[in-house]
């Protein structure tokens, strides 16, 4: 490990604080379950700050007016612990339960998955499809970005660096609203080599408003708006799902690596895609 200063605040205004004093050369450690990883291989941060004693972030709240609020130290266990994410938001508890492994679960944080911008990420697949927004802070207030615009590229993402994400927000689902997450990996402690969500509000067997995402298929989780405006307004029918499986693997762009190769991701994103529609489907009845 290369050496470091480590920073323990205790609150939310002294972690940033400290974020303004040190901007570029400090970087936030949570569960630290991506980021030490790295820094044992390759990765070199001057300074840590870590979040292991600020307060009043560690929460998963839900009601019908806000929503789900997902503070920045909630972990990913926590989302299989509420009871509202499992039968409102399953995407999110689906991407959640097969999530690396219990040990790692108990540590990672939601938001730390979001701010790893890996295009693998689970939750943050299934988060861009439910439209989470996250909230940053710093010195001159609150920020809100929608989850599709915070990731800029590979590994990148929207937060400057005196800013804090201190919580991601998704809207209270509709009456007829259903959600569904899958992942294909070689074995289920493994990275996904390709994973997809989808949120579909539903009028009896008519789409109302679909949002789809797929990772693992570009430099960062994709949104499918072609796919998503073949459903708009349509009836769930075979014809109509076979020709959505057509679409998608034009809109995504994968490529060869370790875990699948390119060809293979897209042979078989179509067949996902469909698959998790009629899930989300019934799940909205």
């Amino acid at each position: 490990m290369p050496e470091f200063d480590l920073l323990v605040p205790t609150s939310t205004s002294e972690a940033i604080n400290l974020l303004a004093h040190y901007q570029n050369r400090a970087e936030l450690i949570s569960g630290g379950t991506d980021l030490v990883v790295a820094m044992k291989v390759r990765h070199q941060s001057e300074v840590l700050i870590s979040m292991s004693e600020v307060g009043g972030l560690d929460y998963i709240d839900f009601n019908r007016d806000s929503g789900l609020h997902i503070g920045a130290r909630a972990t990913v266990a926590q989302i299989l612990e509420t009871p509202e994410i499992q039968t409102l938001y399953p995407a999110l508890w689906q991407a959640a339960w097969v999530f690396a492994t219990p040990q790692i679960r108990t540590a990672a944080t939601v938001v730390g998955n979001v701010l790893r911008g890996s295009p693998a990420g689970d939750c943050s697949c299934a988060l861009m499809a439910l439209g989470a927004r996250v909230i940053l802070q710093s010195q001159n207030g609150k920020r809100e970005v929608p989850i599709e615009d915070f990731w800029t590229g590979y590994n990148q993402n929207a937060r400057q660096s005196d800013e804090l994400v201190v919580e991601i927000i998704v809207d209270a689902p509709q009456q007829q609203t259903g959600s569904a997450f899958r992942r294909m990996t070689r074995v289920n402690e493994d990275l996904a080599k390709l994973n997809g969500a989808v949120r579909l509000d539903m009028d009896g067997n008519v789409c109302r408003a679909a949002r789809m995402a797929m990772g693992c298929v570009g430099p960062t989780t994709l949104r499918l708006p072609k796919a998503e405006q073949l459903l708009i307004g349509e009836e769930i029918t075979p014809e109509l799902l076979a020709h959505v499986a057509d679409i998608v693997p034009t809109e995504i762009s994968p490529i060869d690596d370790k875990r699948s190769t390119a060809e293979y991701r897209l042979m078989v994103s179509g067949v996902v895609m469909k698959r998790l529609i009629e899930q989300a489907a019934t799940a909205a009845q």
